[in-house]
């Protein structure tokens, strides 16, 4: 059977929805031979702008042209210009595309007749339950799932002549928190609580059914509570939920077969809806239909027992996962700590790939002031791969383009025929460092745990870069205060610095020390006759003639203005002749390239001696300077400059 390359766009896996549809689609993998590249993103959740932006940045990672098809679950994703650009790119790529829910004009669509359902649910509290007084907590209000449900609850209220005040309508994220901050705005409202509150799905319901009855409420004694999706298993909650019954798990399955029957020419319609039902339980005041035994009650306990257990060891790992990693020194030490628990975790293949930027201290640009600096956002072209582990290997991968996406390493596993790979964002804040890729983990990847350790990996990973930063910008400092900026050797501080060890150990060795004082002959007449920056030429043209002469462990500076000295350990006389010898002939080479409208000249002087206990070096400076002068005055100085 072909394989095909399969594009998965989906935020927030450890939503019990999207872990429902995901468990679908890594169902149907092997049957449809898919290799499916989830691209995952957990935005929202951390009330955080710069960091949502870093975590959908993985969603401009995919070139949609380099995959078979793809399947969209765009309602997961609240962020309207993220979810237009990736059907803009859909759109260019031409490849065959499913929607899960949101259904668009040209796609396949796998969905259900979300108005029907709701208005099953609100039919049932206002001819059933007699109530009259409502609560609604929406999804967001641009999501076309949440506006059909809401659209069919107020048509219901309509039809039998209910209004409702907008106050108590809140417009949630599906998310948990949103749940408890309805409910705390109904309660700061000064009329009558609802009798009812509908929820537009499971995770906001349950959440309201807790903040509730802490408030010292009753559900459904007080306030009757329904969901939608039916994603909680009604023996692991305290009140069984009214909700409606879908099946999102053959939504998954029915997407990636909707793809195979497009690849195999099959006919088929291009949207498929599900039907659903209404499962009135005890949250609405109805009897619950679950009746559970002993050996129910035991099942259930042991389940929720290794669940708890499994926690604790996830827990666990994770804490010493995230002292190990930020206890690094450097990227080697982390490169080797993340590996361990990578073993550890029991991750059949993982990769990290980092943008060939993600270290920004290697461009050229100054790093010490990183308030300056332009923050990467974006994917880079090239990523290293300083980690890639397949079936219990390490491989050394050096760069792989960003279209590869997956580095390929080892051998195929024939028996697989299909693969689902998860591809996280690595990332703080805004600044894009990477992305890692997970296949196939003992671990469960649809909780909220494995967003903390994604998190970790990303904040220790940080970490690392600013210290690698820090550690740049200290070294830079560390050449500006010892380097001459203008001519690139040593300055006066430089020069003491590297000196100092050797000085003192020929004071207490009796070595012989050689000072040499070198002065540019004829600068301010260049000056004068060509300007500074000529000038300038000729001060670092001695620094480049002392640099090719100095080549026997010489130290050499500026010592300010146009006057240099070298000093060396151990040196005789005839060392420092040819030394005087060497200078002469390199600046030589200088005039004879005619580069310069100037004859480039030096007078020089040296003294070789002993240093004594307490005898600062700069006496001997000092001393090299007067036979410097001497050596001048001596000089013919007859003409520095080119007639014109």
């Amino acid at each position: 059977m072909k394989s095909y390359k399969i594009a998965l766009i989906i935020e927030e896996i450890n939503q019990s929805y999207q872990s429902a549809i995901l468990d679908g689609i890594a169902a149907s993998v092997n049957e449809f031979s898919f290799e499916v590249s989830a691209f995952v993103s957990f935005s929202g959740a951390m009330i955080n702008p710069k960091h949502d932006f870093g975590e959908l940045n993985i969603f401009s990672l995919p070139d949609f042209k380099n995959f078979d098809g793809a399947i969209l679950l765009t309602n997961t994703i609240t962020h309207q210009p993220v979810i237009a650009d990736i059907l803009s790119r859909i759109k260019e790529a031409q490849i065959p595309t499913v929607m899960i829910d949101n259904d668009i004009e040209g796609l396949y669509h796998i969905g259900i007749d979300n108005k029907t359902a709701m208005r099953k649910i609100a039919e049932h509290l206002i001819s059933v339950h007699k109530f009259t007084r409502f609560g609604y907590i929406s999804g967001p209000v641009n999501n076309p799932e949440s506006a059909d449900r809401l659209s069919a609850f107020l048509e219901v209220l309509e039809e039998n002549n209910i209004s409702i005040d907008n106050d108590r309508i809140y417009y949630g994220d599906f998310r948990a928190h949103s749940g408890k901050a309805a409910v705390e705005e109904f309660l700061s409202q000064e009329i009558d609580m609802p009798e009812a509150i509908i929820c537009a799905n499971d995770v906001m319901a349950s959440s309201a059914i807790s903040r509730l009855i802490s408030k010292g409420y009753s559900v459904p004694g007080d306030i009757a509570v329904t969901g939608f999706d039916n994603t909680y298993n009604i023996n692991n909650y305290q009140i069984e939920l009214t909700s409606v019954d879908r099946p999102l798990e053959l939504s998954g399955r029915l997407a990636c077969k909707a793809l195979y029957n497009h690849f195999i020419n099959h006919p088929q319609d291009r949207s498929t809806v599900l039907s659903m039902s209404a499962r009135f339980a005890e949250s609405c005041g109805c009897s619950g239909k679950n009746v559970m035994t002993i050996g129910d009650v035991k099942e259930l306990n042991y389940r929720n027992y290794r669940r708890f257990e499994n926690a604790l060891d996830f827990v666990s790992t994770l804490n010493r996962l995230s002292s190990g990693l930020l206890g690094c020194n450097d990227f080697d030490e982390y490169v080797v700590k993340l590996k361990e628990f990578i073993t550890e975790l029991g991750i059949e293949e993982f990769y990290f790939c980092l943008c060939d930027n993600w270290n920004s201290h290697s461009s050229n640009k100054s790093v010490i002031d990183e308030k300056n600096e332009k923050i990467p956002k974006n994917y880079t072209n090239k990523l290293l791969v300083p980690i890639a582990y397949k079936s219990g290997k390490f491989y050394d991968v050096d760069m792989i383009s960003k279209n590869d996406l997956i580095p390929a390493v080892g051998e195929k596993n024939n028996s697989a025929k299909g693969r689902l790979y998860y591809i996280i964002p690595l990332h703080f804040g805004e600044r894009c460092l990477g992305y890692m890729v997970i296949s196939n983990s003992k671990m469960s990847l649809h909780n909220s745990m494995f967003e903390t350790l994604c998190i970790t990996i990303s904040n220790s990973l940080e970490n690392i870069r600013k210290l690698s930063v820090l550690e740049y910008a200290v070294d830079r400092l560390g050449k500006l205060y010892a380097q001459d900026t203008f001519s690139g050797i040593y300055n006066r501080n430089g020069f003491v610095s590297a000196t100092s060890h050797i000085y003192k150990d020929c004071v207490k060795k009796r070595r012989n020390i050689m000072l040499m004082f070198i002065d540019l002959d004829g600068l301010k007449k260049i000056n004068d006759t060509y300007g500074h920056s000529v000038g300038d030429t000729a001060i670092c043209n001695i620094a480049d003639a002392l640099t090719k002469s100095c080549v026997s462990g010489e130290i050499y500076c500026r010592f300010g203005g146009d006057e240099f000295i070298v000093f060396a350990a151990d040196y005789t006389e005839a060392d420092a002749k040819k030394l005087t010898a060497d200078i002469e002939m390199n600046i030589k080479k200088i005039n004879d390239s005619n580069e310069n409208p100037f004859v480039l000249s030096a007078s020089t002087g040296y003294i070789i001696d002993i240093p004594e206990e307490g005898e600062d070096i700069f006496r001997f400076v000092t001393a090299a300077d007067n036979i410097m002068y001497t050596q001048k005055r001596k000089k013919k100085l007859s003409l520095h400059l080119k007639n014109k």
